[in-house]
């Protein structure tokens, strides 16, 4: 087998985005076979971006047809580890959309399913590939910016207007997207937050549910995180701000990291801080540093995470994002939520039952609301979803 044979479940916004990408060569390594979408105009727009592609009007027929060895999962939020579960029964490889999905529970028997499998399992956290994201986690993993001490990340650059969450009736509520920025656009952020500075073990969240929007869900977030050795964070985003800002800011004992506008820089101190601090004799003085600066352009991170994928199931190439991994940020969303909710510290792991009884209450209350705008085709797939400076 020199191609993975892959089926799209779910060809709105993002699915056909990742079938486009196919079709236009950027994934050498995968054949889009067949696709499934429960709305018809979805499936002939599919038609028109690859005509030789079947199409299902179910998941479960995509997956019981024999024409795939791989499923990309890329419905609303709830779905993911359901249809993950359902590939995993049938040993068909699993791609799944972020977030892995809304509550810690079903996302932890969703990944103890996948290791019983046996078959590959990836989640599209695309902004991994981002070569500055990739030299910050290589730097703290590797010691070299010492015992951290905190990370702060101001990330209020997914600006979205009113049009867009009237663009679906799934959109920005607790039945159909199981949350709000801390659902849709920040599961990237929160990833690379666990990923380069490891896992809080407490959170202190406060979430504004339609501050700057009409929605019932979160559009303004601010997180508070302590850690086991007295390191903290601080995570800030929104959907409501606008020109928007994103800067992540790492410190530990030999320095600070600081990416913005594009840029990794890297100041290095001379002397751990902790030492500089007990044996200096002057009150006055920091430590020494060098400073060193590193500038490389994003590459298209969709495509990337695909054809990793493929080669994960033809080569046994390690993956760049495992899907057992999303477990990780959705526990820091899902305890975001309840702390909020709850006006009180929330200890990671979640407390599963407590979530889903306030997710359970928020989604009986939830006024049903109908979209209004029309869904884009995928065709700004990659702009909407890369790493904006």
């Amino acid at each position: 087998m020199d191609k993975v044979k892959l089926g799209i479940i779910g060809v709105g916004n993002m699915g056909s985005g990742h079938l486009r990408n196919v079709a236009e060569g950027k994934c050498p390594k995968v054949e889009v076979t067949a696709v499934a979408d429960i709305n018809p105009e979805k499936l002939d727009n599919a038609l028109k971006i690859c005509p030789s592609v079947r199409c299902f009007d179910s998941a479960e027929k995509l997956l019981d047809s024999g024409l795939v060895d791989a499923a990309l999962i890329a419905v609303p939020h709830y779905g993911h580890p359901v249809y993950a579960m359902e590939c995993f029964k049938r040993g068909i490889h699993v791609l799944t959309e972020k977030p892995a999905g809304v509550t810690a529970r079903s996302v932890r028997e969703m990944n103890e399913a996948a290791e019983r499998s046996g078959v590959k399992f990836a989640i599209m956290f695309n902004q991994r590939t981002d070569p500055l994201y990739r030299r910050a986690q290589e730097i703290v993993a590797g010691g070299a910016l010492g015992r951290p001490k905190r990370l702060v990340w101001i990330i209020t650059n997914w600006y979205r207007t009113q049009a867009y969450y009237d663009s679906g009736s799934w959109r920005a509520t607790w039945n159909g997207e199981g949350g709000g920025v801390l659902l849709n656009q920040a599961p990237h952020n929160l990833d690379l937050w666990q990923w380069i500075f490891g896992m809080p073990k407490r959170v202190r969240a406060f979430c504004a549910e339609g501050k700057y929007h009409n929605i019932g869900v979160e559009d303004d977030v601010t997180i508070y995180g302590e850690y086991e050795n007295g390191a903290a964070a601080v995570f800030i985003s929104s959907t409501g701000e606008a020109p928007g800002t994103n800067r992540l800011e790492i410190a530990g004992d030999l320095g600070k990291l600081v990416l913005e506008d594009g840029k990794l820089k890297w100041w290095r101190l001379k002397t751990p801080e902790r030492e500089f601090c007990f044996t200096e004799k002057n009150g006055f003085v920091c430590p020494a540093s060098t400073y060193e600066e590193y500038s490389e352009k994003a590459p298209e991170g969709h495509p990337i995470v695909l054809e990793n994928f493929a080669e994960a199931i033809l080569d046994g190439t390690e993956l760049i994002a495992d899907g057992r991994e999303g477990l990780n940020s959705l526990s820091i969303s899902n305890a975001a939520y309840l702390s909020s909710w709850t006006n009180d510290w929330a200890e990671l792991p979640t407390d599963e039952k407590l979530f889903e009884e306030h997710l359970k209450r928020l989604c009986e209350h939830e006024s049903a609301k109908k979209g209004t705008a029309s869904e884009n085709s995928g065709e700004e797939l990659s702009e909407r979803w890369k790493v904006r400076w």
